[in-house]
């Protein structure tokens, strides 16, 4: 039988990001933290946790963490409907989800998801290319991802597309693009990433001026700073349509080429178990999917991956 104060140790390692807060969160000392996860690689008979710096799970390791992580929202549902276990608290659900779509359209899901069932939802922030590998750690339950491939022990459905247009201020057009957005000025036009992860601007340089992206730039890991950069002639970016179609519209900032946008196809991933809350949360973001993101069917160009 599996020790689940053992297991509990494992999963907050993971999901805090350390030893030291794994402990604060579990109200023990980082030492005992340590002691019960080399008991349960001992029962186990394999290693379970890489120690780097932030400690990662071995592959047995990421097993036993997404059993954890299920075992807590199976629990929590059971509580839901049995008032003597009223006392766990209401159920929490990780949801891996990248910065663009929480900043843009994911929201209002997740609002309602907690409105109507009483859960809680703890957000992880990821780019949509690696948010698939959140799931298969063990940390979350959920994840808006790119990745199409259905993580196993999970069911995948498409959400549609994140379209990306490519902006900047008039002011910041007028300096550094007076004759126009050519090969010659975007080398020199500093340019606005997110985080090393971030690889739209490269992209979309590659796929309409066959460009690499050999400008500056400012890294900035915040949607809403990112485009109030943007506003504010920091640098060009390319930007969630639906956090940059009002600035557009109102001329506070201008396409680099109009007509030239990116989509980003998105898909929702979830476990299989613990199915009652899941596809409670799954129908929520489903529905603002379909108002916010272009159709899966829609023919979309511009797809997500290395040109």
């Amino acid at each position: 039988m599996l020790d689940y104060p053992l297991l509990a140790a494992l999963a907050a390692v993971i999901r805090e990001g350390g030893f030291d807060r794994a402990a604060a969160v579990l109200g023990v000392t980082p030492s005992a933290v340590s002691q019960r996860i080399r008991a349960l690689e001992d029962r186990v008979g394999a290693a379970l946790v890489v120690r780097s710096q932030p400690p990662v799970p071995t592959e047995t390791g990421a097993r036993l963490c997404a059993h954890v992580e299920r075992v807590r929202l199976l629990e929590g549902e059971l509580a839901a409907d049995l008032p003597g276990l009223a006392g766990q608290g209401p159920p929490a659900l990780p949801v891996a989800v990248n910065a663009d779509s929480l900043g843009s359209w994911f929201l209002p899901a997740a609002a309602r998801f907690s409105e109507a069932t009483g859960a809680l939802l703890h957000l992880l922030l990821d780019d949509e290319e690696h948010t698939a590998a959140r799931l298969r750690s063990g940390e979350v339950l959920a994840a808006v991802t790119a990745d199409p491939a259905a993580v196993p022990g999970c069911r995948t459905r498409p959400l549609g597309a994140l379209r990306y247009v490519a902006c900047a201020s008039p002011a910041f057009i007028a300096r550094h693009f007076p004759q126009g957005v050519t090969a010659a000025a975007l080398t020199h036009a500093p340019v606005l990433q997110f985080d090393r992860k971030d690889g739209l601007q490269a992209r979309w340089l590659r796929r309409h001026l066959d460009l690499p992206l050999a400008a500056s730039t400012h890294q900035l890991p915040s949607t809403q700073g990112f485009l109030d950069a943007c506003l504010l002639g920091l640098g060009w970016a390319l930007h969630p349509l639906p956090l940059a179609a009002a600035p557009l519209a109102e001329g506070r900032l201008v396409e680099l080429l109009p007509g030239a946008a990116l989509e980003v196809p998105l898909h929702w991933q979830h476990a299989r178990l613990g199915a009652r809350l899941l596809e409670a949360l799954t129908r929520e973001v489903a529905a603002e999917a379909r108002r916010c993101l272009i159709p899966p069917d829609a023919g979309i160009a511009g797809l997500a991956g290395k040109d």
